[in-house]
């Protein structure tokens, strides 16, 4: 699933939805030239640098140094990579690759590696053509290593290149010591980059870097490039330690599965890589895969994945589409051999259950959750991935059947868990077979903890979303207009809404308080997804519906299962550029539309190449399109809502002032004062 987010506070949420459904007719206050402040230079990541980078501690600035050495390395032209933790707590990152380069830059008249540590969105990643210095690289924002500098009360770089050893020292993200040069000396090493940190506590819960998380960090660069030598050495105890892996991916696995207490294989390891040649369909020439999967019985599991030798410890389309191939691949062997028993129905996360893997992915243009790129938010990279997996593992099934065989067996084993689980908690109906509405379309599985009901903004919309849905688990209800204020209305008239009389009986719980004592063993879905327009009316919506939920229904909202589906507005349609074919781009908003834009044309392609659609609603969406966005849990964009910090009371009396029909004067008077802060992300 993409983007599993932070919780937004259901207030924070609420009163930003409610100024973006009235914004036409509010009217800010006080706002002049004045209001205006302008962040320059590396001033927005110390304002924030929650937004850039992690701030437990600061290992993730460091890892932005070492990514560039791991860079260097993909590229072929690094073959070592040191890291040392000083006496003094700063910590060093050399490599033997090619050296930042040190000239002054073409357009900014300044040296280039000053550019590099003091503007974001400056490096040499962007540049994705035949000519570019990294076809595949982890750093694609041009924020990295300008964090470190921005984050840090000194920073240090040594460079070798061109004959020549340049020096450049910052303190607090500023230039004290502008770069020297010196020609090389006798012994001297001909190029390469050394960056030496003294990261700055303040921006940080904890100033000191976990050893651990740094050995775990250096060990799997060393895994995920072959032939490397990658070297940390600890100066205040003294202890140095070396990893070069010749097996790769295998050898890594095996070793961590021995860690892990594992029981036996049950078949043995599924190992593979493919990318994409010159000609290949819909992917750039280099993108692909490489992955090792192990199967056991019992014992712990171990997953770990990368893209561009980034880490990405929450996952993201990759790992989906590793999941994908390799499901995709044992129920075709399963139902080819007549193995599935009557009864019995395969779904990924049966095959998935028990397995192990290390999958390293390569993308050419691949899109983060957020700076610290802890998941893979590329849609493609699920297809890529799948495409590439799914017919080796098939073919070895097919041709090694006894023990393919064992593996559905296995598997068989784990839906069979699962459904004598679901039995477990079938819901009992006092009034036997519920009446479900006649426009709601349900879905087939009774696992209520996977099951999804839409409440969709439109018939228009509801057809496309009955038609691209996954009909296993996804259910539709469709709203026909605006759903009543029921903020001031008595519960036992609720009813009397044919709105909402429908959702209440198609989610099975009867209204209440957040006092009640509330039996939720009737509730039919885990997850109540709000899907409406990306526009004021889908705001309004989502308003009018959140407050049903908040008076209503609030147990609901206390126990996760309210959701909000973040559909796009734009749609982006860019052509081939370098290696990366045309290709279809989805912003949800106007800040991530400016935000391709520039991207496109940091990929050297010109105004007016590119094609920008605007969906007037979801209903202009085709089912595919609304599927692949919106409904997709590998692919889509959804936002939970959690009640968050606010006390009841105060949460009550915002409610009350918003949306209270008594209250236009001062909603008026609150709208006029704070209607400009609504939140850009929402």
């Amino acid at each position: 699933m993409i983007c599993p987010q932070p919780q937004p506070n259901l207030i924070t949420l609420f009163t930003d939805l409610h100024r973006m459904a009235t914004k036409k007719t509010t009217t800010p206050s006080d706002y002049s030239e004045s209001s205006i402040r302008v962040l320059k230079g590396l001033e927005p990541v110390k304002q924030r640098p929650g937004m850039y980078t992690r701030t437990e501690n600061p290992l993730h600035i460091i890892q932005e140094v070492i990514d560039n050495a791991s860079d260097e390395a993909l590229g072929g032209h690094c073959k070592n990579i040191q890291v040392t933790l000083n006496t003094d707590g700063s910590i060093s990152v050399e490599d033997d690759g090619r050296g930042i380069p040190v000239g002054l830059h073409p357009d900014e008249g300044v040296p280039t590696v000053e550019i590099v540590f003091t503007r974001l969105h400056a490096g040499g990643k962007f540049d994705k053509g035949s000519g570019g210095a990294y076809a595949f690289s982890g750093g694609l924002h041009g924020v990295g290593v300008s964090v470190t500098n921005a984050l840090s009360k000194r920073l240090e770089i040594t460079v070798w290149r061109e004959a020549g050893l340049h020096n450049l020292t910052f303190a607090n993200g500023d230039v004290i010591e502008p770069l020297r040069t010196q020609p090389l000396g006798r012994g001297d090493k001909k190029n390469g980059t050394r960056v030496t940190v003294w990261p700055d506590a303040k921006y940080f819960d904890s100033p000191n870097i976990s050893i651990p998380e740094m050995q775990r960090l250096l060990r799997s660069k060393a895994v995920l490039l072959p032939g490397v030598k990658v070297t940390f050495t600890n100066a205040k105890s003294g202890e140095s330690q070396t990893w070069q892996y010749d097996q790769g991916l295998r050898g890594y696995l095996t070793e961590a599965l021995a860690q892990a207490s594992h029981g036996e294989l049950v078949i043995p390891m599924f190992e593979g890589e493919q990318f994409a040649s010159a000609d290949a369909d819909g992917f750039a020439e280099g993108e692909g895969a490489s992955w090792v999967v192990a199967w056991t019985e019992d014992g712990a599991v171990v997953r770990e994945s990368y893209v561009n030798l980034i880490p990405t410890p929450a996952g993201g389309t990759h790992e989906s589409g590793l999941r994908e191939g390799l499901f995709g691949a044992v129920k075709s062997f399963a139902e080819m051999h007549s193995l599935l028993p009557k009864g019995v129905k395969l779904l990924p996360e049966d095959v998935f259950a028990r397995a192990s893997f290390v999958l390293s992915a390569k993308v050419l243009d691949p899109q983060f959750q957020g700076q610290i790129k802890e998941r893979l938010n590329s849609r493609d990279a699920v297809r890529l991935v799948s495409s590439f997996a799914k017919p080796p593992l098939e073919l070895w099934l097919n041709s090694h059947v006894e023990l393919g065989k064992k593996l559905a067996e296995l598997v068989i084993k784990q839906a069979q868990s699962r459904l004598r689980s679901l039995q477990k908690v079938e819901k009992k109906k006092s009034s036997g077979v519920a009446v479900l509405p006649g426009k709601l379309t349900d879905c087939e599985s009774n696992d209520i903890s996977r099951n999804e009901l839409f409440l969709v903004e439109g018939d228009s919309a509801g057809g496309s979303a009955k038609m691209g849905r996954d009909k296993e688990f996804q259910a539709i209800l469709p709203l026909r207009g605006k759903v009543l204020n029921s903020w001031e209305s008595e519960r036992d008239r609720l009813f009397a809404n044919n709105e909402i009389h429908d959702i209440a009986v198609a989610i099975g719980v009867d209204p209440h308080s957040i006092n009640d004592t509330i039996d939720l063993s009737n509730l039919r879905y885990g997850k109540i997804c709000i899907l409406s327009d990306a526009d004021v009316d889908g705001s309004h919506i989502q308003v009018l519906l959140l407050t049903l939920f908040f008076k209503h229904f609030p147990q609901l909202i206390a126990r996760g299962h309210i959701c909000i589906a973040r559909p796009p507005l734009f749609r982006v349609d860019a052509p081939a550029r370098g290696k990366k074919p045309a290709q279809k781009i989805y912003a949800l908003d106007q800040g991530e539309l400016t935000a391709i834009e520039d991207k496109l044309r940091k990929d050297g392609v010109k105004d007016g190449a590119w094609a920008i659609s605007r969906f007037k609603g979801l209903g202009e969406m085709n089912a595919n399109q609304l599927w692949e966005t919106t409904m997709n849990p590998d692919t889509r964009r959804l936002l939970p809502v959690a009640l968050g910090e606010f006390d009841q009371e105060f949460s009550e009396a915002r409610f009350n002032m918003l949306m209270g029909k008594s209250e236009a004067s001062a909603r008026k008077a609150w709208l006029e004062e704070h209607g400009n802060e609504v939140e850009a992300d929402i």
